[in-house]
């Protein structure tokens, strides 16, 4: 009983460029993106490349263009909602421009442990590293970096020594705060995240900001950890104190705390108690009531972040330069806010 031992051979760039009738140079401009061919040209190799199921040899082509086409990226903590939708908006937008990503995740982001994962994607032959830094740690251990390799750090604020791209945080704070008093409470109560993180500092100091702008008293910061638990019990505090009229959360999960324990507390949301959280997480839109919030563009911090580290790259980017990217958040209106109530 015979076999036939042939293997199937591979489609070649040759095989492409004969099929669609251009030359191999015109395959591999095809490629690599390179502009200056032609609209129906460049579709007749693609269509080739279709057809014959071409898969482009990375390392032969990283070989030669002395590139990768691949991006690392540090990331912390990826269960939580922030870090975890900006990885995903980075990894969204390198793929839009042609880039693979490769991940480290680090269960902290001390400077060793930070310095490690830069050096392994470096082995890894990345052109670029990404660090998602949004705590105070972080922020030290990126400008300890020793890297031969171009590094942008997101979510870290103008407190980087490397190019960064953030969320507005004081801002989205300050519109979320000025949103509740212009419906005519007092003040505002905030349920702040926790101390070691910039996002937390930087939406506390919009929400004391803009009290202090207003003459209204800021009331003491009830802290939590991100989670619904830790909103509930702040919410639970916060139920029992007749002049709490509304609060601005730091996060939308401690909202949902929030929203029960005023609930169980028999306090009306938004009859007696106004609730802003920040985010806007998919769910939002479905809590009980639906959340007025501030939403996050993480597709365009993605978006930001490449466009800086590609600047680098390829030296588009001066010399020494320090841009720092912020982008401006959304306030979501819904049904969790409403005016205060009449003495």
């Amino acid at each position: 009983m015979g076999t036939d031992s042939a293997e199937v051979r591979q489609p070649v760039m040759a095989d492409v460029a004969k099929l669609a009738g251009v030359s191999h140079q015109t395959v591999s401009r095809v490629l690599n993106g390179a502009p200056h061919v032609r609209p129906d040209t460049r579709e007749r190799v693609l269509a080739a490349i279709r057809e014959l199921d071409y898969r482009p040899n990375s390392a032969a082509r990283a070989l030669v263009t002395k590139r990768s086409q691949t991006l690392g990226v540090v990331s912390f903590d990826s269960t939580l909602y922030g870090p975890a939708s900006m990885l995903d908006g980075i990894e969204q937008a390198a793929r839009s421009a042609g880039y693979f990503v490769s991940v480290a995740s680090l269960r902290s982001l001390d400077s060793r442990s930070v310095q490690e994962a830069v050096d392994r994607l470096r082995d890894q032959g990345v052109e670029g590293v990404v660090v998602i830094a949004p705590q105070i740690s972080a922020v030290s251990s990126v400008a300890r970096l020793s890297s031969s390799v171009p590094v942008v750090a997101v979510g870290s604020g103008r407190q980087s020594r490397v190019p960064t791209v953030s969320v507005d945080n004081r801002l989205g704070a300050a519109e979320a705060t000025r949103h509740l008093l212009d419906l005519g409470h007092e003040t505002v109560h905030h349920v702040a995240g926790p101390g070691g993180w910039l996002e937390s500092q930087d939406r506390e100091g919009g929400w004391r900001q803009t009290l202090e702008a207003a003459g209204a008293t800021a009331p003491e910061v009830r802290s939590g950890d991100w989670s619904a638990r830790s909103g509930y019990q702040a919410g639970l505090r916060l139920a029992g104190e007749s002049g709490v009229s509304a609060v601005f959360c730091a996060n939308d999960h401690m909202a949902l705390g929030l929203l029960r324990a005023m609930h169980e507390a028999g306090r009306a949301v938004p009859g007696e108690v106004s609730v802003v959280g920040f985010d806007d997480v998919h769910e939002a839109a479905y809590f009980t009531p639906p959340l007025t919030t501030v939403r996050q563009d993480f597709a365009e911090l993605g978006r930001r972040a490449l466009e800086l580290l590609v600047d680098q790259v390829s030296g588009a980017a001066s010399s020494g330069a320090r841009e720092h990217a912020l982008i401006s958040p959304e306030l979501v209106l819904r049904r969790s806010s409403g005016p205060a109530r009449r003495r």
